[in-house]
């Protein structure tokens, strides 16, 4: 078994999985047919439809009004939830949760999040948004502890072999994700869409973010309202969101969706979101809630938001000796940028708490954790990142309260 994880197909893998933004590499590697594309025009994105739906996203940093009624709905579902009369000047505390990417490095945050459902004051999120591995995670962290053995099992029992294949010739992508969108099929089923659709509707809300190629743009999108259409396509679509958003660019194959707009059919390019952002929430998110609060009449300033970031990866500088090879090079370049990437995206957040009415805490692998993975997605590495942060948040998990290099 040893053997067959090292052979030289599974190496590749381990090099080109983080050498995603290393186009130039692709030259020199025998290529296939390429899929025939008809994109959707930049003046039809705001209005397309995906497989029948509408008003199921936003691009990140836009604001959109459709989201913005959303939280009005939000703010409707919460009162009719309570039984109580709606009070605009009472005093308010939402609870959100932000999941990073982080690939295989997502069993950290799942064992956070099963320790901290073990230890008892795990809170329930108002929304949760996830991003790469993050939206691997993010609804069965919506949907609460009773989804935490499913996530364990998720994070800690499968290896590279079980999520992909290498593929020669290489056409869009170095390597297969069939084996992964059948675990997908698997774990995210009806059942889970009627959870979540269940959830929805009580005034909850759950994002997951990718990456439109063709616009350059983070989409975010509304997994909730996608779950309450609560058909075949929504079922579909909820899923291909979810392999688009761990799909690495040249290491994994896109994903592409279908669009329609004054009756043409179109595609969309969908690639990992983590290539746009790491984390997000700030503007995306909490702002259009704002200008759902002033429509209602609600003093926006009394409510708190309690902010928990889940960063399945380093945030520490870590000190390596770097052979003097172009892939060691090209690879410890990439693992650089995706961690300062994810410390600015890290920072906006803790800003939007510093000036605003909120509370930031973080989360993130300790320094002290040295990886031993012999393999891209290793179980056995997994599983000591999933007891890692397992045990840390059964301790009593002590959050941190700025990013790195900010006072606290």
């Amino acid at each position: 078994m040893h053997a067959l994880r090292q052979d030289a197909g599974q190496l590749a893998l381990v090099t080109m999985t983080k050498l995603f933004y290393l186009l130039s590499l692709a030259a020199f590697l025998f290529c296939g047919c390429a899929t025939v594309r008809h994109a959707v025009p930049p003046d039809m994105l705001d209005s397309v439809s995906i497989y029948g739906m509408q008003n199921i996203r936003t691009f990140g940093g836009s604001p959109n009004d459709g989201f913005k009624q959303d939280f009005v709905t939000l703010l409707e579902q919460e009162q009719k939830g309570s039984g109580a009369s709606f009070d605009p000047q009472e005093k308010r505390t939402y609870h959100l949760l932000a999941i990073s990417g982080g690939g295989a490095n997502g069993a950290y945050g799942a064992g956070i999040l099963s320790g901290w459902s073990q230890k008892g004051t795990r809170p329930e999120f108002r929304v949760v948004t996830g991003i790469s591995t993050g939206a691997v995670i993010a609804p069965f962290a919506f949907l609460g502890s009773a989804y935490d053995a499913t996530l364990k099992e998720f994070y800690t029992k499968y290896s590279t072999r079980d999520l992909v294949r290498l593929r020669i010739p290489f056409s869009n992508s170095f390597a297969s994700t069939k084996p992964l969108a059948r675990l997908i099929e698997r774990y995210f089923d009806e059942d889970l869409l009627k959870a979540v659709a269940a959830e929805y509707a009580r005034g909850r809300r759950l994002y997951v973010g990718t990456t439109n190629l063709d616009a350059q743009r983070l989409t975010i999108w509304d997994i909730g309202r996608i779950a309450s259409i609560g058909n075949e396509k929504a079922l579909k679509l909820f899923r291909k969101i979810i392999l688009a958003s761990a799909s690495i660019p040249i290491a994994f194959p896109p994903v592409y969706l279908e669009a329609e707009a004054d009756g043409e059919v179109y595609d969309e390019m969908h690639v990992d979101g983590g290539i746009s952002k790491q984390v997000f929430f700030l503007y995306d998110v909490v702002q259009g809630m704002e200008k759902a609060l002033k429509e209602k009449n609600i003093d926006a300033s009394r409510n708190k938001y309690v902010v928990y970031v889940i960063r399945n990866g380093y945030v520490d500088s870590l000190y390596k000796e770097i052979p003097d090879r172009i892939l060691a090079i090209a690879e410890r370049a990439v693992d650089t940028l995706t961690t300062s990437q994810s410390i600015g995206d890290i920072y906006r957040l803790y800003m939007f708490t510093r000036e605003g009415r909120g509370e930031f805490n973080l989360a993130y692998i300790p320094a002290s954790h040295v990886s031993r993975a012999r393999e891209p997605f290793d179980p056995v590495e997994m599983k000591s990142l999933f007891d890692l942060g397992f045990e840390e948040a059964l301790r009593g998990y002590e959050w941190k309260k700025a990013p790195p290099g900010v006072g606290q």
